[in-house]
């Protein structure tokens, strides 16, 4: 089974921990992930997440920059995930911690 994982990919820590949560997935289980980034044209989403079988966001606010991506172009996620919601603090422009990254991937693990 294929996941197409659509991440926040925004400034703040946890945008940017959405992107390195969705990396790690693509390095730790090659071919089974594909990470891509809502900074992507609607269009451009559509075309390389429609043949995934399963449709994962991940938002790493309650903004949901990457479901708001996801509906223009049509899309439902099959699973959507919050940074926030994991107990992960926005620190506007802080750094991201290894240990944050994990319990997110643990989240997509999970409901894998």
């Amino acid at each position: 089974m294929t996941f197409a994982v659509v991440t926040c990919s925004g400034i703040s820590n946890t945008g940017k921990l959405t992107t390195q949560a969705g990396m790690l997935l693509m390095q730790r289980k090659p071919g089974r992930f594909l990470c891509m980034n809502c900074k992507q044209s609607a269009e451009s989403l559509k075309m390389d997440a429609g043949n995934a079988e399963r449709l994962i966001v991940l938002d790493g606010c309650s903004d949901c920059c990457a479901t708001k991506k996801l509906t223009a172009a049509g899309l439902v996620p099959d699973v959507h995930i919050i940074a926030t919601e994991l107990g992960i603090e926005k620190k506007g422009m802080g750094e991201v911690q290894y240990d944050e990254i994990e319990r997110v991937v643990r989240a997509i693990m999970d409901a894998e």
